[in-house]
């Protein structure tokens, strides 16, 4: 039985607020994020601190939508391994921010993206099997992190004093 309007948008507020509870932890761990990240030796392709919070909005909202579609196509019961991998990767996702700007452990917050970069891939094959769309719409957030996670390397490699 198809859903009601006023279900899918009660269901789209509800995955747009489990997106934004996890940017919400990693936020938390970011307080102090941009000074930290100005003391950082950066490489010449580093983007400045602003950057982020805007990218961050968008994809975090691109995040709550894919999941969403999913939902909206069959369920919780029905994309229950989609959905369980999406959660986990928006776990994994906060747990960066606490690694690398609060306890400062760069090696460790780099194999956690890399682990963070395999949840989004394998929620992208799986979101993409349920809808095209919403598998699509993790295609930045992917590149992303990508990008991240050679950030986070050079950064580790570029401050050992300061991230361990």
């Amino acid at each position: 039985m198809p859903l009601s309007k006023s279900r899918q948008a009660f269901g789209l507020l509800v995955w747009l607020l489990v997106a934004f509870a996890a940017a919400a932890v990693g936020g938390f761990a970011s307080a102090s994020a941009g000074e930290f990240y100005r003391e950082l030796v950066r490489p010449s392709w580093a983007p400045p601190g602003w950057v982020f919070g805007p990218v961050w909005s968008v994809l975090y909202a691109l995040m709550g939508i894919a999941a969403w579609l999913v939902w909206r196509a069959r369920g919780f019961a029905g994309a229950w391994s989609a959905l369980t991998v999406f959660i986990a990767q928006l776990a994994a996702n906060a747990l960066w921010s606490w690694l690398f700007f609060v306890w400062r452990l760069g090696a460790l917050g780099f194999g956690e993206i890399l682990l963070l970069w395999a949840l989004i891939l394998a929620t992208t094959i799986l979101f993409w099997r349920i809808s095209a769309v919403a598998g699509a719409l993790l295609f930045a957030y992917l590149a992303w992190v990508s990008f991240a996670s050679a950030l986070n390397f050079a950064l580790w490699r570029l401050n050992p004093g300061l991230l361990g």
